[in-house]
């Protein structure tokens, strides 16, 4: 057999004039360069942090085209900056200085000619000479040109170890001139630093530069990131037995290496950064911040509950009202809800829950009535600003997100009401509590005022918080709180199967449907998931405006990411349908393999306390800068600039998942359901679907799958200890 033959590489050298296409995931472009050889010759490859008006030498090999012709393919590449003024004036003018523009490139280069960038680098005090450039402006070219140079620098430190280099922007953001030096002395600092870098990168980095598979820094990289991603997975908690296994399996290690594991594992908990505590004659570890975050909620509720509040109600008075007449909203209450209101006029923390049509809504309304009536100084807030709307929409009175109510600063990242500086208010009300995890329990509960009473408004039988904990579950089964369920349908919700198909489904029965022409239940039974798509033309082209609902006011939720029926794909269904590509438009963007246009609907999907925009806020692409890999997106009446490196906050969502979904409502839900998604399919996760939806329901998919979902009523086990620490002395632990 003979040898393959290889291509010689060849060399070239040219300014860059322009891309004709930039990945900014994978840094794969293709562009022109100029020489004075030739014309113009297209070049392709992984080019990273080059930019128009560079000169570089590139190795590779020529290939040809069939569409495009003779193309030379970039192997490796070494960048030489300009020497003559006309590539030192492109260079400069590319705007990849910051501070340096067209205009003031040529200024430049019309003072110093070919030592131009000499002096940039060298003798930045001389830019002062610049008719244009004072101080502040001369210090700001300085920065950015020493950072353009220490970003190449890590971009190339990178490429060499096979690392990603769409990381280099995050890492220099986070590190600065330190970071090769930092990630060389534990690579893993990566996973706790940066979002969207687990362990596995961060180890594969850490291998690549030669650290010892036994290492130490491995060892105790990989328990940590074990019990991270049980936090990831909602539980605060996990078996020492369980943490060891997957900690093994992470390092991919031999059994007779475990003793290592578990020695490292002790080592972790002398060193207070795992918190182990027994129960059932089993050993479970936590991080540290769930740990005294979960403690801290239980000491908080004790203590409240303790404390008299700075009110006490005429209780006859105001049950004799609620009794004899109707409130200002001419509702009557029902004996539950009335049970309800007097429940909270004579306890310190209170729960309400049920689920839709049950009244929650009337409830505070007539609540608000008597603590307006009795000049209480009330406050309402929620986990969401969609949340916060809706509870404006249903009473008439201002609320506020938790984070804004808390006072939220992005300067010192903390929120400014806490013990010492508490809210000033006496009674709470907090709607869409299944949402809220137990970190965003234990700062709330933390700017409680000791006198306050708390009011805990949710749905117990929704899915539980995207973050770790199951807080409002866990209080009501510690029975330590006092807990009022509203289980009536009212008259006004009976005529909604929306209503009637929700409480079906948390009975384990399956939802029904009619062809009547009022109805805002429908049930399209289908088992081909390649038919969605014109099942979705007619649902935007003919029943939304039959309903007359607008497009923007209607959303699609599926249970997974991947697959036809996953919100990946059928949010490129759906711009294609609801915000085509025009011919010819440059308001686009690629990235991570997704194209992003002008009137995209968007989602954040991680807390960007910076912008104040947090995870499931929805927004509009205003405008797209596709040479700059920004974006400008619209979060309400703000206006939001997202650049390169954040880009991967924000992904479509004209179709999301359903957890992603909670705290929200929208005119029209579209739920597909097929048994491909059977791993997901629960009671909770379709009943959550379900009640998204105020006018119209519509739900695609097959019979058995759905049938399996409202039968499957096992929620997925959180393994918390708030239980136990609110009815026993569970944190009083040899090891504490």
């Amino acid at each position: 057999m003979e040898k393959q033959q290889t291509k010689k590489l060849e060399q070239i050298s040219g300014t860059i004039e322009h891309f004709v296409y930039r990945n900014d995931e994978n840094e794969f472009a293709i562009f022109h360069i100029k020489q004075s050889a030739r014309k113009k010759i297209t070049v392709t490859g992984i080019v990273p942090g080059l930019c128009v008006g560079e000169f570089a030498n590139f190795s590779g090999i020529w290939e040809h085209h069939s569409k495009f012709g003779l193309q030379f393919k970039v192997e490796t590449f070494e960048r030489q900056l300009p020497t003559d003024e006309v590539g030192i004036e492109k260079y400069l003018s590319s705007g990849l200085i910051s501070g340096i523009g067209p205009e003031m490139g040529k200024r430049l280069v019309g003072k110093f000619g070919y030592r131009t960038l000499e002096v940039i680098d060298k003798q930045p005090h001389r830019l002062l000479e610049v008719s244009g450039i004072g101080p502040h402006r001369a210090e700001k070219i300085g920065q950015a040109w020493q950072s353009q140079k220490e970003i190449s620098r890590v971009m190339v430190f990178l490429r060499s170890k096979d690392i990603p280099v769409s990381l280099a922007g995050k890492i220099f953001k986070q590190y600065g001139q330190e970071a090769i030096e930092k990630i060389t002395q534990n690579p893993y600092r990566l996973s706790e630093d940066l979002w969207g870098v687990g362990f596995k990168t961060a180890d594969l980095l850490a291998l690549k530069l030669g650290l010892d598979k036994l290492a130490p820094h491995r060892l105790r990289a990989a328990a940590l990131h074990a019990l991270k991603a049980a936090m990831n997975k909602g539980h605060l908690y996990l078996a020492k037995s369980e943490t060891q296994n997957l900690t093994q399996e992470l390092l991919q290690i031999e059994e007779e290496n475990r003793s290592l594991i578990e020695n490292t594992i002790d080592d972790l908990i002398l060193d207070d950064k795992l918190k182990a505590v027994e129960h059932n004659k089993q050993t479970f570890l936590a991080l540290p911040q769930c740990f005294w975050t979960e403690k801290n909620i239980a000491t908080k509720i004790k203590t409240l509950q303790k404390y008299p509040p700075k009110k006490q109600f005429d209780l006859d008075a105001a049950y004799a009202s609620l009794r004899n007449k109707s409130n200002k909203h001419t509702v009557r209450l029902s004996e539950t809800q009335q049970r309800g209101i007097m429940t909270i006029l004579q306890s310190k923390t209170t729960i309400i829950t049920g689920g839709p049509g049950t009244g929650k809504t009337t409830l505070v309304k007539s609540l608000l009535d008597i603590l307006e009536s009795e000049k209480i100084t009330t406050r309402l807030a929620a986990p969401t600003g969609r949340a916060a709307k809706r509870i404006l929409e249903g009473t008439g009175k201002h609320a506020e997100t938790i984070h804004r109510l808390l006072e939220f600063s992005p300067q010192s990242m903390r929120f400014e009401r806490n013990e010492k500086n508490t809210l000033e208010l006496d009674v709470l009300v907090v709607d869409e509590t299944s949402m809220i995890d137990v970190f965003l329990a234990n700062s709330l509960l933390k700017a409680l005022p000791l006198h306050a009473r708390l009011v805990l408004i949710g749905d117990i039988d929704q899915l539980p918080s995207v973050g770790p904990g199951n807080v409002l579950k866990d209080l009501i089964n510690s029975k330590t709180i006092e807990t009022v369920r509203l289980l009536e349908i009212f008259r006004q919700a009976q005529g909604s199967l929306i209503v009637q198909n929700a409480h079906k489904i948390n009975r384990g029965e399956f939802p029904h449907s009619t062809n009547s022409a009022t109805t805002d239940f429908i049930f399209i039974s289908q088992s081909d998931t390649e038919k969605i798509p014109g099942i979705l033309k007619a649902i935007h082209d003919r029943l939304l405006p039959k309903k007359k609902i607008k497009t923007e006011n209607s959303i699609l939720l599926t249970p997974m990411h991947r697959g036809n029926a996953g919100a990946q794909h059928l949010n490129h269904v759906l711009q294609n349908l609801l915000n085509p590509l025009e011919e010819g438009s440059k308001q686009t963007l690629q990235r991570m393999g997704q194209e992003y246009r002008v009137g995209d609907r968007v989602m954040q999907i991680r807390n960007n306390y910076d912008k104040f925009v947090f995870n499931g806020d929805m927004g509009i692409i205003k405008e797209i800068k596709g040479e700059a890999s920004e974006m400008h997106v619209q979060f309400g009446i703000k206006l939001h600039v997202y650049e390169s490196a954040e880009l991967d906050e924000l992904v479509l969502s004209y179709a999301t998942s359903i957890h992603k979904s909670q705290g929200s409502e929208f005119d029209a839900v579209i739920i597909p359901i097929f048994c491909q998604h059977y791993v997901m399919l629960q009671r909770n996760l379709l009943y959550t679907a379900v009640t998204r939806a105020k006018k119209l329901c519509v739900l695609i998919g097959e019979p058995r799958a759905i049938a399996m979902a409202v039968k499957n009523d096992k929620q997925q086990h959180r393994q918390t200890f708030l239980i136990e620490a609110l009815t026993e002395d569970f944190f009083l632990s040899p090891n504490l």
